[in-house]
């Protein structure tokens, strides 16, 4: 250690300058502006610069939806690796990899409680838990929702974010698409809204189940939707496709889409939604 060194590390220069540039700074993935994260995180991590919204967990998805006080589900457990599923890593260490950097269990999240005094029901998709993926756990909890809001006699709200099935549990996960489905209709048969929010990224067969069920679908700006990716359909059906194709937007102005709705609003949307839906509505 030379002589200039220990000067400075004796004074404490730069010794945690790592850890402060990683706390205090974060660039947008689309438009690569240094943000304060302070910044970022005040305006619910929506770019200032580009309006980019950016992804959050499923913690903070509830609590900026549902009113204080909401009660969070335990998460179902379901048999676990029941393939004995290995590639690169054994499916059983890619799980618990995935739960020591979250504070769930599984992908799908869900709370009960109020929006602005109407009652609801909300279940998250987490995409940082490995990619949002839809695994028998996260069929289970889509379930387990649409069971409460049966219960409670209240509407269903769904925040997809997912880059589909769970290739680790082959068959099983694809399972879960029919038996989501059955829910969503049992929810209609009750003349109960299934609303679904569409977020970055919603991909796979989670598109092609539930993600495109709802009695009114809205989605974030330049939320990423649909099943296969462009480059997989431009090679099959030899065409190029059109920019921003499986955008938000560009599925707003064909109809896949309601309405596309900046993060900032989105409670109050979902209020007023709910208000139209279910005017008269008990907790």
């Amino acid at each position: 250690m030379n002589w200039f060194t220990r000067v400075r590390n004796s004074l404490g220069f730069g010794a945690d300058k790592k850890a402060t540039d990683k706390d205090l700074w974060i660039k947008c993935s689309n438009c690569q502006e240094m943000l304060f994260v302070q910044e970022y995180e005040d305006n619910l991590s929506v770019c200032p610069k580009c309006d980019h919204h950016g992804r959050i967990n499923a913690d903070t998805r509830l609590a900026l939806l549902l009113d204080h006080g909401f009660e969070l589900l335990d998460v179902p457990r379901v048999t676990e690796d029941p393939l004995k599923f290995k590639d690169s890593k054994k499916y059983t260490d890619r799980l618990k990899a995935a739960r020591a950097k979250n504070p769930h269990h599984d992908a799908y999240v869900t709370g009960s409680g109020t929006i602005d005094g109407h009652p609801a029901v909300v279940g998250v998709q987490d995409f940082t838990f490995m990619g949002g993926s839809m695994g028998m756990a996260v069929g289970e909890a889509f379930c387990q929702g649409a069971q409460k809001a049966l219960d409670r006699g209240c509407a269903y709200i769904v925040v997809t974010a997912a880059g589909g099935a769970r290739m680790q549990e082959g068959i099983l996960s694809l399972m879960q698409m029919p038996r989501a489905t059955v829910m969503t209709r049992r929810l209609k048969a009750a003349g109960l809204p299934y609303i679904v929010v569409l977020t970055d990224p919603t991909t796979g067969g989670v598109t092609a189940s539930y993600a495109m069920l709802g009695d009114i679908h809205i989605a974030e700006p330049g939320a990423l939707i649909g099943f296969a990716g462009q480059r997989v359909i431009q090679d099959t059906i030899r065409e190029q496709l059109p920019e921003g194709f499986q955008r938000a937007e560009y599925l707003h102005k064909h109809g896949m889409v309601d309405m596309v709705v900046p993060r900032r609003e989105l409670k109050d949307k979902l209020a007023q939604v709910l208000d139209y839906m279910q005017p008269s509505a008990a907790a």
